[in-house]
């Protein structure tokens, strides 16, 4: 898979793109993807950084990275993706100007997008007039319930399995390692520390069964009031591993919400708990 920067970047070719912002490439995403695919021509998805939303003063918190939504464009099989720099200035492009500098200039015939599908200056473009215009538009109907915005209230709620169901896939929680505490280490759980980067969406506090890097994976976010913490921190322990994670960057499948967190009467209370979190963490069946 290709990605550019700019329009002028693309080997010139006739084109289906599908369009859109594709935060966590949940299912509905995914049948505008395919459309483009279906088309017989070269696929392209067109896609945005930072949010718009963000731009547009609207604080959203997102469910990927941009460098983990181009990992799941190319894992669908996109050939080509054009990652739109969203700024103030096109923010003001009209949708005439937006149609003929984005997707003319990408070689777009066919458009995939979903039903409802709005761009230019205040949101004024749809499809319709992309149609006008003379491209080629596959209009996707809306999957019932879907959107990245219920994804994100689920998640926020601790809701994984029913997250997993709209996503598709487990939902994720990324970041770098970093040095913590080393206290799982102390009581026989080393786990790894996961500087998550800013805006990122962080699921509810609480004890996860998960995996990563293909091994299952006890997940702790929260303070760890045990020790009277008061930061949110997020940590993994992988199951029968014994290495240096320091400075990787981890995708963390989360499959099940296991318990709340707590502070426990003792320390041995304390490694019961995790080593019965261990033994959920076995059993777990991955979602999807």
């Amino acid at each position: 898979m290709i990605v550019v920067h700019r329009p002028d970047e693309l080997e010139p070719a006739r084109r289906a793109v599908a369009i859109g912002t594709f935060d966590g490439v949940h299912r509905g995403h995914r049948r505008v993807l395919e459309a483009a695919r279906a088309a017989g021509m070269r696929s392209a998805a067109v896609t945005f950084d930072p949010h718009p939303r963000t731009v547009l003063g609207n604080g959203v918190e997102l469910l990927a990275t941009l460098e983990r939504r181009l990992e799941l464009l190319a894992e669908i099989g996109m050939d080509d993706v054009l990652v739109v720099r969203f700024d103030a200035a096109l923010a003001e492009l009209s949708a005439e100007d937006f149609a003929e500098s984005i997707l003319r200039a990408s070689g777009a015939e066919v458009v995939a997008a979903g039903d409802g599908f709005r761009f230019g200056r205040g949101r004024s473009g749809d499809l319709a007039l992309l149609e006008r215009l003379g491209f080629d538009v596959r209009r996707v109907p809306l999957v019932d319930n879907v959107s990245s915005s219920h994804i994100r209230r689920l998640l926020a709620a601790g809701e994984v399995r029913q997250a997993a169901h709209l996503l598709g896939r487990p939902p994720e929680v990324e970041g770098t390692v970093v040095t913590g505490d080393r206290r799982g280490a102390g009581l026989g759980f080393a786990t790894a520390n996961l500087d998550v980067p800013e805006g990122l969406l962080v699921p509810a506090l609480g004890i996860y069964a998960g995996a990563t890097l293909g091994r299952r994976a006890a997940v702790s976010i929260g303070t760890n009031p045990h020790f009277g913490g008061t930061e949110r921190r997020v940590e993994a322990h992988l199951l029968e591993f014994d290495g240096d994670l320091y400075g990787s960057r981890l995708v963390v499948e989360l499959w099940e919400y296991l318990r709340d967190e707590a502070a426990f009467a003792s320390e041995d209370e304390l490694v019961a708990a995790i080593a019965d979190d261990v033994r959920r963490t076995r059993d777990a069946v991955r979602p999807s």
